[in-house]
């Protein structure tokens, strides 16, 4: 269902909702059944050899290879990333992070890292990575100057996150890539803000994007999964690396996650245009220094978030006027409508009082030394959650 009866390309809202759902698949209904099997049997021991031998979705071999219920959701998500090969699921986002980078480095290897990159991103390079003889250097995505300078030494591999974590910075993702490939390294992008919906990481020239599907694509916060796409190269080596590592999702999970895809765009949608609403208004508040949003207009990176992407999501963040360490607390408290809790991207609004500069190795923190929160905004209508700031704000002093 990659095409379409008429031979023109489908729009992605016609993907999300057809993708993977082969007849072979799904039957006579129209979700792929949840499939729970560790056991596949075969008719005769030459189809087991042959099963062997064919390591692709489809067939069936045994449970750590997957069955129809992930097969379908790697195939869809695979059909809504323009230039991907094949998707390889990962148990949840971390791990797809931990996969992308088995499968591309080695003992020996130099790391090129975004330093506005997702925390656990971090982790791993300063933790894991380094553990195992890797060398990373963060740096500044927003100069590319300073990074083009860096591959005076060998650089494997390229890890960046656009817009960046917490801060929201936007990069010249193509330049960036550009100057990777120039040198022979591989650039992988985390794309979980945007999804492939908002932007087309593997056609601004990444070799590898990677996405929590915890977010956007599950939507209702009740499952943990991450995804990689990539070209036929690095889909081949993200798939032996994670089959070699024992990587599997859950049947449940992956139905789940599938059944989320489905309205990933309409939610998208409404999340965007609640964000940019309130946004603007956070914006026109005394309480408020700053509202760190790409898509605002005013936001240092909105020329090249305009430029690059084909849509947004709620996730942003704002830094309060107030001195006091406390007051992002006070105000995440005394929020009504906004749970307090980490992860993002489902139905229900969320707050997270933030302090990025403890994330950061080289670059300026926008929000300085004052206080600021994360808002991911939900389905909820944008004015009650605008009334719900006012009155929360009224405590930040």
């Amino acid at each position: 269902m990659s095409g379409s009866d008429s031979g023109k390309p489908l729009k992605p809202a016609t993907r999300l909702v057809r993708g993977g759902r082969r007849k072979e698949w799904t039957g006579p209904v129209v979700n792929p059944p949840v499939w729970r099997a560790s056991t596949h049997l075969y008719d005769k021991d030459a189809d087991r050899h042959a099963a062997g031998g064919n390591n692709a979705d489809g067939q069936f071999f045994y449970g750590r290879r997957g069955a129809p219920t992930q097969w379908a959701l790697a195939e869809a998500l695979t059909q809504i990333e323009p230039g991907a090969y094949g998707t390889q699921l990962y148990p949840s986002g971390v791990a797809a992070i931990a996969g992308c980078m088995f499968s591309v480095l080695k003992p020996g290897d130099r790391l090129l890292m975004a330093d506005n990159a997702y925390d656990p991103s971090r982790s791993m390079a300063t933790g894991l990575l380094t553990r195992m003889g890797v060398t990373t250097t963060f740096f500044d995505p927003r100069d590319l100057d300073a990074y083009a300078a860096l591959f005076a030494d060998p650089v494997k591999a390229v890890w960046l996150e656009n817009p960046g974590s917490l801060t929201f910075e936007v990069c010249d993702i193509p330049a960036l890539a550009a100057i990777a490939r120039e040198h022979g390294a591989v650039s992988m992008v985390d794309n979980t803000w945007a999804s492939p919906l908002g932007f087309a990481a593997l056609k601004h020239g990444c070799d590898i994007v990677m996405m929590s599907l915890s977010k956007h694509v599950g939507g209702h916060s009740d499952l943990m999964m991450g995804s990689a796409s990539a070209g036929k190269r690095w889909y081949t080596a993200l798939r032996r690396t994670a089959q070699e590592l024992g990587q599997v999702v859950a049947p449940d999970d992956a139905a789940l996650a599938a059944r989320g895809l489905r309205t990933m765009g309409l939610r998208l949608e409404a999340q965007t245009r609640s964000a940019l609403k309130i946004a603007e208004w956070l914006a026109a508040q005394p309480q408020v220094a700053e509202v760190l949003c790409p898509m605002l207009p005013s936001a240092p990176g909105h020329a090249l978030w305009a430029r690059d992407f084909t849509g947004g999501c709620g996730l942003f963040a704002f830094v309060l006027a107030s001195d006091d360490p406390q007051a992002s607390a006070r105000v995440a408290d005394a929020l009504e409508l906004f749970g307090i809790g980490y992860s993002w991207g489902g139905f229900e609004s969320l707050v997270l009082p933030i302090t990025p500069k403890t994330y950061r190795s080289l670059m300026s923190c926008p929000t300085g030394g004052r206080p600021a929160l994360r808002l991911s905004i939900g389905l909820e209508d944008a004015d009650d959650l605008i009334a719900d700031l006012a009155q929360a704000l009224a405590q930040a002093g």
